[in-house]
């Protein structure tokens, strides 16, 4: 016996989401992590410790007041940061535009279908009245 092919069927997103390369997975992931609330908690909290241990550092200021290094870290972050999440946002546009295309066809079969459905539906009353007065007018004619 053979066993019949079960094919899977995957939603649009997923099709979409399997077809993308090893950097755009990691542009969306850190895109994905620098634009949540935990990384802007576990930034500010760096930071706060960053200037605390610098300031009341007696010993070792690695960065003392006006913290260049800190700056410095924030810039280079920026750097990186922008065209990774530019990178992001254009598949985004790219996921979007794909998305309405298959929806316009989508909908346009479904408007083909209805106008299709609504000719029968014309033809059928049409037949009715028909049939409907031919009755009528065989029973005038007796």
């Amino acid at each position: 016996m053979k066993q019949a092919k079960i094919t899977e069927v995957r939603t649009w997103h997923e099709q979409h989401a399997s077809k993308r390369t090893f950097g755009q997975r990691i542009a969306d992931g850190i895109s994905e992590g620098m634009g949540s609330w935990s990384f802007i908690i576990i930034q500010t909290i760096i930071v706060l410790i960053w200037m605390v241990c610098n300031l009341i550092g007696f010993f070792l200021h690695w960065d003392p007041y006006p913290f260049i290094l800190l700056n410095l870290l924030f810039s280079t972050q920026a750097a990186y940061a922008a065209p990774i999440i530019m990178m992001s946002q254009k598949r985004q546009n790219e996921r979007d535009r794909l998305q309405a295309m298959d929806d316009y066809k989508t909908n346009f079969e479904a408007k083909q279908e209805i106008e299709e459905l609504q000719r029968r539906l014309n033809r059928i009353e049409i037949d009715k009245l028909d049939k409907i007065l031919a009755i009528l007018e065989s029973g005038n004619l007796k």
